[in-house]
């Protein structure tokens, strides 16, 4: 058995859909002349997919058969040390010997040099295994190019221009360390009193006379916390406020010397959780633990984003391997319980939920495909700008624009991905369990872990709430920034929409006007409400009432009542572009487009229908609390 070779959608991306040719370009910075790299991007692609289906292979055989004894085994700390089951350490014995944790790591710290893009897509593979066995996988790579980023980001890492070769860079030997599966890390974010509102974090930071800094705070459901490494923003600059007095640190919870152990963080305990039963889940102590400056004092929330930004990604292949999973066992069981004179994916409502299932899954990974290849595009080109430069001016203009278009691309899809993947592996989940029935709630067929397991995709890594907020205000923002070029794209999507030659591209179309329509209804109604607020106020008022006057508490109520639904429609129209998109490289590609427009179309007329019509009432009643609360006060 082989997850990779038997899934085509996947193989599709691997084989046909993603430009290995450019991944490789971007990432080989010595492409045919490095004696222990590749001759060509053939040779590459040829190893990328050689790798994919080798890991295929073991996460289906033996990953998959050692999960059950994972659930049955639980997590434990004996002498403060966390105690994994005894399958989590044969798996992750065989993978630091496959040497699966450097897929990513440049060659020049141990590890394969791969594309992010191929490490994501062994994500997705492992997921459908067990999510908790590949959380855990994701904060070895993760943390170790995390901290190369970071290395990067502040000029610390050296390159020899003339040879294009990686001389050295800040975290070196730590990096090194997790390559050879010798260590992990974690990203250290909530806290007790604080989690989507990082402007609320108490865990501090102090500075001695020497210069040397030390955290002192609790972090809770830390994610693989039981690892060396831990990425930690803390609160470093007393007289300021907000997001402005967080700076980001790395904290070793230990060092070894020859007394023993010394640990400079704590494991409070290790939680009980619904699901992810083989993944730790800590609550850490630190009190004066010795601590590294990553990057600027004050820029910890920025810098965090970083790590942040790729673990949204990660969640959505995470997502598709869960839901990968539960549509194999919905499909198996239809395919085999027989009611009524057939088999019940025969009947047609279980066919219909079959089918929706797949189409959601194939929009899951189209977004998380394209949104991972222009991350990748972004910050390597990012990394060529910065260090590697190429010597004409014309070339450097070129791969500015190419930055600058990834990086948008990325920043626009990650939380429409995070959102939608999340939401959808729930669902997706759930309706498995409804498929098989009573056998779906008994733990015989897995399905019900699958549920557990995906309940808290829309908690962590930020809700969806978070982000469809994030969504609706980047592109209201975008909207006000340039008026002129969301314009164009209304009247360009218009055009389309009555004029393209292609049937199908016309319906892509339609989508995508209703999406911009939607987007000019949320701030045309916030403008109004605006006008409202301030009408009494004297005409010169106006201009500064509307230029600097603006709270986002109050101002933006509809647009915030209605983000979620905004953000599926969004999400609605971003799938119908890249389905669009292959169909016309690939033919083939039409069927899947047809099945996710049918569904789509009628799906956004009625939250369209939604945010025209509904919320009056409510925010009339929130806006008298408010009132009432204010005059209290």
């Amino acid at each position: 058995m082989n997850f990779y070779k038997d899934n085509d959608d996947l193989r599709y991306y691997a084989e046909e859909a993603i430009d290995w040719g450019l991944l490789t370009e971007l990432s080989e910075y010595r492409l045919g002349e490095d004696p222990e790299g590749f001759a060509n991007a053939e040779e590459a692609r040829t190893f990328y997919l050689e790798i994919l289906e080798m890991f295929g292979e073991v996460v289906a055989e033996q990953v998959a058969p050692r999960i059950p004894s994972i659930e049955d085994e639980a997590l434990r700390i004996e002498d403060g040390e966390v105690v994994e089951p005894a399958a989590t350490r044969e798996i992750f014995a065989l993978f630091r010997e496959l040497g699966l944790f450097g897929l990513p790591v440049p060659r020049e710290l141990g590890g394969m040099n791969a594309p992010m893009v191929s490490y994501f897509l062994t994500a997705e593979l492992l997921a459908r295994a067990d999510v908790s066995t590949m959380t855990h996988y994701g904060f070895h790579a993760g943390i170790a190019m995390a901290m190369l980023v970071y290395s990067l980001d502040e000029k610390t890492t050296r390159f020899d221009r003339e040879t294009r070769t990686l001389l050295s860079t800040r975290w070196e030997d730590d990096i090194r360390k997790i390559v050879a599966g010798e260590a992990w890390g974690s990203m250290d974010i909530t806290e007790p009193d604080a989690g989507s509102d990082m402007a609320a974090m108490r865990a501090t930071a102090r500075r001695d006379e020497d210069g040397n800094w030390f955290v002192s705070g609790q972090k809770i459901y830390i994610t693989s916390g039981h690892g060396q490494y831990h990425i930690v923003i803390a609160r470093s600059e007393p007289d300021r406020e907000g997001l402005d007095a967080l700076s980001l640190f790395l904290v070793r919870a230990w060092e070894d010397t020859p007394e023993g152990r010394r640990r400079h963080v704590v494991i409070d305990r290790v939680e009980e959780k619904l699901g992810h039963h083989g993944s730790a889940t800590c609550a850490l102590s630190y009190e004066d633990a010795p601590a590294e400056l990553i990057g600027k004092r004050g820029e910890g929330f920025r810098g965090m984003l970083v790590l942040m930004n790729n673990a949204r990604i990660g969640v959505g292949f995470e997502c598709i391997g869960l839901a990968e999973c539960a549509l194999r066992i919905a499909r198996e069981y239809a395919a085999e319980r027989r009611s009524m004179g057939k088999s019940i994916d025969r009947h047609e409502m279980i066919a219909d939920y079959l089918e929706e299932m797949q189409t959601d899954i194939q929009a899951m990974r189209a977004l998380a495909v394209h949104c991972a290849v222009h991350e990748e595009r972004h910050r390597k080109r990012r990394l060529w700008l910065d260090h590697l430069p190429p010597s004409d001016e014309e070339t450097r203009r070129a791969w500015e624009r190419e930055e600058e278009e990834s990086r948008a691309i990325s920043r626009n899809l990650t939380p429409l991905l995070k959102y939608y993947a999340a939401e959808k592996a729930v669902e997706i989940a759930q309706r498995a369990i409804q498929i098989l029935g009573g056998a779906g709630y008994i733990r015989e067929y897995g399905a019900e872990k699958l549920l557990r397991d995906a309940m808290v995709m829309p908690i962590y890594e930020g809700t969806s709430q978070i982000q469809s907020l994030m969504a609706m205000k980047d592109h209201l923002m975008g909207m006000l920034k340039d008026p002129k070029a969301f314009l164009a794209r209304v009247a360009e999507a218009r055009w389309q929409s009555r004029f393209a030659p292609d049937p199908l591209g016309r319906r892509v179309a339609r989508l995508r006007s209703s999406a911009l329509d939607a987007q000019r209804t949320l701030l045309m109604r916030t403008a109004a409400d605006k006008v409202r607020a301030v009408r009494h106020k004297p005409l010169d008022q106006w201009a500064d009432a509307f230029l600097k006057q603006w709270n986002p508490k109050r101002d933006f109520a509809f647009a915030m009542l209605h983000a979620e639904r905004f953000t599926r429609i969004l999400v609605d129209a971003a799938v119908a572009e890249r389905f669009w998109a292959q169909a016309q490289e690939h033919p083939h590609r039409r069927e899947v487009l047809e099945r996710w427009l049918e569904r789509a179309e009628p799906r956004v007329r009625f939250l369209e229908d939604e945010i025209r019509n509904t919320g009056e009432r409510l925010l009339a009643r929130l806006a008298e609390g408010s009132a009432a609360s204010e005059a209290a006060e």
